[in-house]
């Protein structure tokens, strides 16, 4: 259903993975990824989007790189090294291009992302302010370096894990309660039972909760058509 393509990045070029729905055109929603970078299982979530009726960009920011789920090292390393200048710039770039892209309607698109993806989501939507509409973060967080919330113009409904390590539920709570007294729309959602990447059907944590997954989905599913039409 998708396919790579390129698209310009602040004088440079990136890649990515682009899906369009049968019917031709529809919304467009950026994809961002978790910390194995752009992955089969991610492209399907693209293609998945596609059945919905969303025009769907993939970034690749790691351009290149990817780790499996046994180089858990790797993708720490991954994560870590990766330039979020760059990062910045190639996830501006695809905003860009899905806006301009002729499949695309109208002038905001969602952005839905995943561990990594999810603390950029709220980081490309803190940053390309009224060009993003809808926002949708699995797990992640910016808990340590934190955008600059004024741009943050676009609705948030985030899925969280009640057991996660990675992105304690306390701290995810009073990030919401702060974005909330700044005025934002902002609901985060934590699951009964759920851990750390649960909504990853390739279960590579050992947390993939198929129930709390296709609730998440719907909800988000709906939300996006609901911000974006």
């Amino acid at each position: 259903m998708g396919e790579t393509v390129t698209f310009p990045s602040n004088g440079d070029l990136a890649e990515g993975w682009l899906s369009i729905p049968a019917s031709g055109s529809g919304p467009g929603v950026l994809v961002l990824q978790e910390w194995w970078g752009l992955v089969p299982q991610l492209t399907g979530v693209c293609d998945r989007l596609a059945g919905e009726g969303f025009v769907s960009l993939a970034p690749d920011l790691y351009h290149g790189d990817v780790a499996s789920h046994t180089e858990m090292d790797k993708a720490g390393h991954l994560m870590a090294s990766m330039p979020m200048d760059r990062a910045a710039r190639d996830m501006g770039g695809a905003v860009d291009y899905l806006l301009a892209h002729p499949a695309v309607a109208g002038d905001k698109v969602g952005v839905v992302g995943f561990c990594m993806g999810g603390m950029l989501t709220l980081v490309v939507a803190a940053q390309q302010g009224d060009k993003v509409g809808a926002a949708a973060p699995y797990y992640g967080a910016p808990l340590g370096n934190e955008p600059d919330w004024s741009g943050l113009t676009a609705t948030v409904r985030g899925h969280y894990a009640e057991n996660d390590d990675f992105f304690p539920p306390d701290a995810i709570a009073d990030l919401e309660a702060r974005l909330k007294g700044m005025g934002k729309d902002v609901e985060f959602r934590h699951h009964p039972g759920t851990g750390h990447a649960f909504a990853n059907e390739e279960n590579p944590l050992g947390t993939h909760d198929e129930g709390a997954a296709a609730a998440a989905w719907a909800d988000t599913i709906a939300f996006l058509h609901d911000e974006l039409q």
